[in-house]
């Protein structure tokens, strides 16, 4: 992702009288900041006295896509863990359904690494793992190992791009 992580926070006093009223905040600055400037496009309201606010946009979440009443401290716990693992990051909150220590514990117990394909994978964990005699290397099918280490449950990938492929242990 290379845009940057923030959220469009709307005055809904001000919303619900037809007016768009509102700030663009980087989610990813400490949370007083944040609430900072909420409030300051609170006080600052067309419609005088608002109090009411609502998460109506937002960007560098990638597929993860926020609740309009998500709330701040879990807005900028998630745009931390975007802002250490941009396109990873998303992928994986959203194979676990948003839930952000799942996608944490998957990162720093279960990845295995990135990979071009998951022939490669198992071609590097064969070969680390195993002594195979150079007359036998060339009869090894590593397309069909890593497919059926996809099968097995025992791994799951998330691809990120073309050739661009990681891997995670499920246990």
């Amino acid at each position: 992702m290379s845009e940057d992580i923030r959220i469009y926070v709307a005055d809904l006093a001000a919303y619900n009288n037809g007016k768009l009223w509102g700030v663009w905040v980087d989610a990813t600055a400490d949370l007083d900041t944040i609430w900072e400037a909420i409030n300051t496009m609170l006080k600052a309201s067309p419609e005088g006295f608002s109090e009411e606010w609502a998460i109506h946009d937002h960007e560098g979440f990638g597929r993860y896509g926020l609740d309009e009443y998500e709330s701040i401290a879990r807005v900028h716990e998630l745009a931390g863990f975007l802002a250490e693992h941009p396109e990873l990051g998303s992928e994986l909150l959203d194979h676990f359904s948003g839930d952000l220590d799942d996608a944490k514990r998957a990162l720093d117990e279960g990845y295995a690494g990135e990979y071009t394909s998951l022939a490669d994978y198992a071609e590097e964990l064969t070969e680390s793992t195993s002594d195979i005699p150079e007359h036998l290397a060339y009869y090894i099918d590593y397309e069909r190992m890593g497919r059926d280490m996809g099968f097995s449950g025992d791994i799951y990938t998330i691809e990120t791009a073309h050739d661009e492929v990681h891997v995670f242990w499920s246990h």
